[in-house]
């Protein structure tokens, strides 16, 4: 049984105990790059080679520096009081901070080269599928690690490490994502669309996602009642209805 798991599973390596949880985001990032390098195989270029590897590199720093950056202010409290500012930082991060930078550096690279078209729609499933085994090594660390839920009484509540029934927010992300890579392949199939609209629906459903997750985890409110990150999901979710406005989409017959 799910609730009788010892709080947080680790595995033997080489003599050596490891948390699961880095083994399962490593192990999700490479599942990720793998599925997006046969997407890339099938699809035809059109950026050019040396210009979708700017693109790449630009989005993987930006998603470096927004994931530690949001992270680390998820609880500015703990920053200040931080012996090592640098090391706290580091050591806090944040998907939707990573989404949120990669999305600002593959923009302004975008900006630099002089190019207009949508990017974006290959990485959605593979994102999809790293997120979701990352979630994984989230769930098997409990609650030693910010990524638990609050006590609750409904039925799906799960002893995590402690004393008290938890929401298990990582398996509803799993169980979200889940949903969210059948719809996104229900409408690819079944509508035409612009480059770049793929990628605007999915940037949109999960960062309204995790906004809403975020009212059952514990957080520190920074305003208007909101954490860092559910002010940082509200300023993408209205950059990407600003953007969805305006797409072209069209029903196959």
């Amino acid at each position: 049984m799910l609730t009788a798991i010892e709080f947080p599973v680790t595995i033997d390596l080489f003599g050596k105990t490891f948390l699961l949880h880095p083994f399962m985001e490593g192990l999700g990032m490479f599942m990720g790059m793998r599925y997006y390098q046969l997407l890339k195989w099938k699809d035809k270029e059109s950026l050019g080679h040396t210009n979708s590897l700017l693109i790449v590199i630009a989005a993987a720093l930006g998603a470096l520096i927004g994931s530690h950056t949001i992270g680390s202010l998820e609880r500015p409290e703990e920053l200040l009081s931080a012996v090592s500012k640098i090391r706290y930082i580091w050591l806090n991060n944040t998907i939707v901070g990573g989404l949120a930078g990669g999305l600002l550096g593959v923009e302004l690279i975008k900006k630099i080269l002089g190019k207009k078209e949508s990017t974006g729609d290959l990485m959605v499933f593979p994102l999809i599928v790293a997120i979701m085994i990352g979630r994984i090594g989230c769930f098997y660390t409990g609650i030693f690690e910010q990524t638990y839920g609050l006590p609750t009484e409904c039925p799906v509540g799960m002893y995590l490490g402690d004393a008290y029934r938890r929401h298990p927010v990582a398996l509803y992300e799993i169980a979200f994502l889940i949903l969210l890579f059948i719809s996104l392949q229900w409408f690819k199939r079944r509508f035409i669309f612009q480059n770049g609209v793929l990628f605007q629906l999915f940037m949109l459903s999960y960062f309204n996602f995790r906004f809403l997750l975020d009212f059952i985890k514990p957080r520190a409110i920074i305003l208007f009642g909101m954490s860092t990150i559910q002010i940082t999901c509200l300023i993408v979710i209205i950059y990407y209805i600003y953007l969805l406005k305006n797409a072209h989409i069209e029903r196959k017959v």
